[in-house]
């Protein structure tokens, strides 16, 4: 185990490090509210893609596709929990170009939601977008929490309480400006490390063929690219990343953020292209710990198998590496929250604009204490995404479908986002423990598909019903301007 004094020190330079970074590129440029949760297209295609792929690198990645691959359906699982990071990535080229063409002085999706279909649609996905943004923040903690703690013996809210006092600084400091700035350099150095030290745990582990040969042995059925457990994981876990990440404010504020639909389209495909590979080469460290008989429970199965084979040096690498993930996607999601409060809050309680970019801060402040608190608990990563994605799941078949229908409304998206949720949480296996007994049986697969295909459904019942028509073309009146004046 690497000492713990060294990885404290490891980790504190490199989060001290970004945040000099941070703090520098955005010295000068914060004015307003709107420069403060806006860089509105100032970044060409690899500048997005840089952010694109750093902010969706978090520290969850160290623990879930691990996890996948050992607890739900082996290589199967894993390719099907790659597919579903990179489709969500993907999906933007589709709805990006639409929501900037129909609201291009926008700020993200709540704003959308509200000018499309109200304050009651609107308000319910801002709450759904927060509640989401948070779990996620509240893993990534976790997350960086059991990693350092495995890797060094550091207690993890003394990493979770670190990582969240250096990012906060130099987040509400330079908002999105310094977020940005820092995930272009945390990809950079990201994407070799990470490829360092799959590569180099591989080969310390006897090559390909030897932990093949060796994970067969133990278990073939992980290799089994047929095997119905992993299959059905694959299924459900692509409409839940994907159906949470388009309520991901933090992609919205980057479709604003793209130069022009070219580089939009360009940032998010090749992030997309680079994200599905990662997600696989480190879930694989699942397997690995299953082919050597390592034990301990399979979030922590990279860690496991990096303490086995690897020299101290590199093991502290890995923490290092584990504070990268966690900057880089926590910055992201700190932001994220700061411009829902900074957008829509003055619509719904009335703030001074005078005082937004304040209050934004302050949020940014109280959103990293609570994260901090959650991260230090220890909660398992894949099981707070779970619950978070199955509202998405609920909520996003409404929301898109307002984008490209003209009779999509109000009550309808309402109604088949409660109907959907109420039929998901229904087949939910977590909630069965709280539900009246005789239900049928409680499947992953069955809560998502059925989420998503009620509230669908029920959103294009709703829309062919009421007949109703929306002048899209009116959307644009919806987004507010905040000036520079702040």
């Amino acid at each position: 185990m690497v000492e713990t004094g060294a990885a404290l020190v490891a980790v504190a330079t490199t989060l001290v490090a970004f945040a000099v970074v941070g703090a520098w590129a955005a010295r000068g440029s914060v004015v307003s509210v709107e420069s403060f949760v806006t860089a509105r297209s100032s970044l060409g295609a690899g500048a997005l893609t840089g952010t694109v792929v750093a902010s969706s690198m978090g520290a969850w990645i160290l623990f879930s596709p691990p996890e996948a691959g050992v607890a739900f359906g082996g290589a199967t699982a894993i390719v099907g929990y790659a597919l579903g990071s990179a489709l969500a990535l993907a999906a933007y080229v589709v709805v990006g170009p639409r929501i900037r063409a129909l609201l291009p002085a926008g700020h993200g999706i709540t704003e959308y939601a509200r000018a499309r279909f109200g304050p009651a649609f609107g308000t319910y996905v801002l709450l759904v977008s927060a509640a989401y943004m948070f779990v996620f923040l509240a893993a990534e903690f976790t997350g960086v929490a059991g990693a350092v703690q495995a890797l060094a013996g550091v207690p993890g809210w003394q990493t979770a309480a670190l990582v969240g006092t250096t990012v906060f600084a130099y987040t509400a400091y330079g908002g999105l400006q310094a977020s940005v700035a820092t995930d272009v350099l945390q990809t950079a150095l990201i994407l070799p490390l990470l490829a360092v030290v799959v590569g180099v745990t591989f080969v310390a582990a006897g090559g390909p063929t030897t932990v093949a040969r060796d994970v067969a042995a133990a278990d073939p059925t992980l290799l089994d690219p047929t095997y119905g457990p992993g299959l059905r994981f694959a299924a459900y876990v692509v409409v839940a990343v994907v159906s949470a990440e388009l309520l991901n404010q933090s992609w919205w504020q980057r479709v604003y953020a793209a130069s022009d639909r070219r580089a939009l389209r360009r940032g998010y495909l090749v992030g997309a292209a680079l994200v599905f590979p990662l997600v696989v080469a480190v879930g694989l460290f699942g397997l690995v710990a299953v082919g050597r008989g390592l034990d301990g429970s399979p979030s922590v199965a990279l860690f496991l198998v990096v303490e086995a084979v690897l020299p101290d040096a590199l093991v502290l690498g890995v923490a290092v590496l584990a504070t990268l993930l966690v900057a880089s996607s926590a910055d992201t999601l700190f932001n994220a929250l700061a411009s829902l409060v900074a957008v829509d809050l003055p619509r719904v309680v009335g703030v001074a604009e005078h005082r937004l970019t304040l209050v934004a801060r302050a949020a940014t402040g109280v959103v990293a204490l609570a994260a901090t608190v959650v991260g230090a608990q220890g909660y398992s990563v894949l099981t707070l995404f779970l619950l978070a994605d199955l509202i998405a799941a609920a909520t996003v078949a409404p929301l898109v479908h307002g984008l490209f229908s003209r009779r999509a409304w109000s009550g309808g998206a309402l109604a088949a986002s409660a109907a959907g949720l109420v039929v998901g949480v229904a087949f939910f296996p977590p909630a069965r423990a709280v539900l009246p007994p005789g239900l049928p049986e409680a499947t992953f697969l069955r809560a998502f598909g059925l989420a998503v295909g009620v509230s669908g459904g029920v959103s294009a019942l709703a829309a062919r019903v009421a007949d109703r028509r929306f002048d899209l073309n009116g959307l644009a009146a919806g987004a507010r301007d905040f000036g520079e004046g702040d």
